[in-house]
């Protein structure tokens, strides 16, 4: 889509073919992480399309090609900033015309490198070619060197060289965490997707490179074999990913519940080829499940990719990482389904369809594809199962920060902090409390699929215009939308606040008194209702005005939220309240 830069032959007398040295002592940005606080040289810019060319080898364990970045200019700025890796070297920055040819090919725009930032100086090439907002151009990053070796991958990212078991490469790239800068220049920021992207990687010659999106096709020249992928829909940058091994391909094309057809796809090791023909018809049950529970697959128009991983999982985009060893659930009871390969999947859906546009919103990514596990073991095994699933989760909740802080964050800030784990199993609660206050399964999972697809008519589409950016409050008005219910009382109690509320139980003779407390201790006005079994039967208590009182005369047995709805501060034990209590 790039217009061509009308650039006059001045433009070439005027820049000088410089490039300014680089100096790779660290910059000040903080911790190594994704989605840091917008630099001004980032604001002025609107990525539109990566085409990224790279060559891995193995042997030396290094990297070495180029992208080719497409952005829409949107203000005056007199350089454009990058992010990439300080143990990568970026060896020069070129100016490049809507053909893809570069306007001079001797001549470089000047940058610096420094620390995790690439500083690229274009006030003189854009004054001259009169780029005003709006319009496109676009730039060739050259670079390379020995990527970051991932130290704990995919929590703490970068290169994997690892081996098959009988010597081969088997290498991957995961960087959720740190960003996608860990092994290519780009804009680390989640609000920025491109629209689409080329992927040419070249590895050794008896290799298979499994990327996003569709292969177009694979070259073979003297040893070494290039596969090209593209893009065809918007994508998050870091799930943009590498899967490079011997692989076998498992491939079955299955009917959408929008009526047309997509590949979905397993690249195993060969070892595990018996064990991966298993999992397929897991992953095949798995796909119809969230089709008919969240809306049709997203990227139909590329296809539903899985790859063995030497690392246990990530969700990049139509090509999801997957290194759980064929083991259901390592992490509770097993439920006749790999857990981990579901929450990925999951995220097909939430992370990459509905993406949230700042890290702070990070527990709509996690929180929501922790719930479907519960949703999917409710599916396959009934309800004891799934309150038995969210009381295992229960126990991890820790409640010490918000799971949506209202100000900005990047991932060192929300997954590292102390909401961690909370965004995904208080975030995974969250719905399940929601579920129990909308009291009609028809309404609540059709709010559900409208968080996904917020019109119909999107669920059509496979050209990516479902693909949207989010945020807590977005959600809400979805909710509140789809189930007549206002829930700001409800949001910012259990997302933007870290303590939970307190449910407080008198009995008095024939009178039991329920009222809602905040954390503090205070009463306060939380109509959340309450479920009781009395002597065995079940009564839904409306709390208005966060308080009731209900008559139990004759009642012998009183049990509070006998099947657990209710996301409350426990401070002991459920038990049976007496007569005298």
């Amino acid at each position: 889509m790039t217009r061509s830069l009308c650039l006059l032959s001045t433009v070439l007398l005027a820049l000088a073919p410089l490039s300014i040295g680089q100096d790779h002592g660290l910059a000040d940005l903080g911790p190594r992480t994704s989605g840091r606080p917008i630099p001004p040289g980032q604001t002025c810019y609107d990525v539109l399309h990566y085409g990224l060319t790279l060559k891995v080898d193995p042997e030396t364990q290094t990297i070495d090609g180029s992208v080719r970045m497409t952005a829409r200019w949107l203000r005056p700025s007199d350089h454009i900033v990058l992010d990439l890796d300080d143990h990568l070297s970026t060896k020069r920055v070129a100016l490049v015309a809507a053909n893809g040819t570069e306007i001079n090919p001797g001549l470089d725009l000047p940058f610096k490198h420094l620390g995790r930032e690439i500083r690229i100086s274009v006030d003189s090439a854009f004054e001259a070619a009169e780029l005003a907002p709006s319009q496109e151009f676009a730039l060739i990053i050259e670079y390379g060197g020995s990527p970051r070796v991932a130290p704990r991958p995919p929590w703490d990212g970068g290169f994997q060289w690892s081996t098959t078991t009988d010597g081969k490469p088997w290498i991957a790239t995961s960087c959720q965490m740190q960003g996608p800068d860990l092994w290519w220049p780009c804009k680390d920021q989640p609000d920025d997707e491109p629209e689409s992207m080329d992927i040419h990687i070249t590895v050794p010659d008896g290799l298979i490179c499994a990327s996003n999106g569709q292969l177009v096709n694979s070259v073979a020249q003297e040893g070494w074999r290039t596969f090209n992928w593209r893009v065809n829909t918007p994508i998050n940058p870091y799930g943009i990913a590498l899967n490079i091994g011997p692989y076998e391909l498992l491939s079955r094309e299955v009917e959408s519940v929008a009526g047309d057809r997509f590949s979905i796809k397993y690249w195993v090791l060969p070892q595990n080829l018996e064990k991966g023909k298993v999992l397929f018809e897991d992953i095949v049950r798995q796909t119809r499940w969230f089709e008919e529970t969240f809306g049709p697959y997203p990227f139909r128009g590329d296809k539903y990719g899985v790859v063995e991983t030497p690392h246990l999982g990530m969700e990049h985009q139509s090509i999801i990482a997957y290194g759980n060893e064929y083991r259901g659930n390592p992490w509770g009871a097993d439920q006749g389904f790999d857990f981990l390969h579901h929450h990925e999947m999951a995220h097909e859906w939430w992370a990459n369809l509905v993406t949230c546009r700042n890290w702070k919103d990070f527990w709509i990514h996690e929180g929501f594809a922790t719930y479907a596990q519960s949703l999917y073991t409710e599916s396959l095994k009934g309800p004891i199962a799934y309150r038995q699933r969210m009381s295992e989760i229960r126990r991890g909740i820790r409640n010490q920060a918000p799971i949506a802080p209202r100000q900005p964050m990047a991932t060192a800030d929300i997954y590292f902090g102390s909401a961690g784990g909370d965004i995904y199993n208080k975030g995974a609660w969250v719905m399940h409390t929601l579920r129990w206050l909308v009291n009609n399964d028809k309404d609540f999972f059709h709010m559900m699929r409208r968080m996904a697809y917020p019109d119909e008519r999107l669920e059509q589409t496979t050209d990516g215009s479902a693909c949207r950016f989010t945020d807590t409050e977005e959600i809400r008005s979805i909710a509140e939308k789809h189930t007549g219910l206002e829930l700001a009382w409800f949001f910012e109690a259990y997302v933007r606040t870290g303590p939970l509320p307190k449910l407080e139980d008198k009995r008095d003779g024939d009178s039991l008194s329920l009222r809602w407390l905040n954390p503090a201790g205070e009463p306060f006005d939380f109509p959340l209702p309450v479920e009781l079994q009395l002597d065995g039967k079940m009564r839904r208590i409306s709390m208005l005005g966060g308080k009731a009182t209900v008559d139990v005369k004759g009642i012998e047995s009183i049990v509070i939220d006998p099947h657990s709805w209710l996301l409350k501060e426990e401070t002991r034990a459920k038990r049976k309240p007496d007569q005298n209590h």
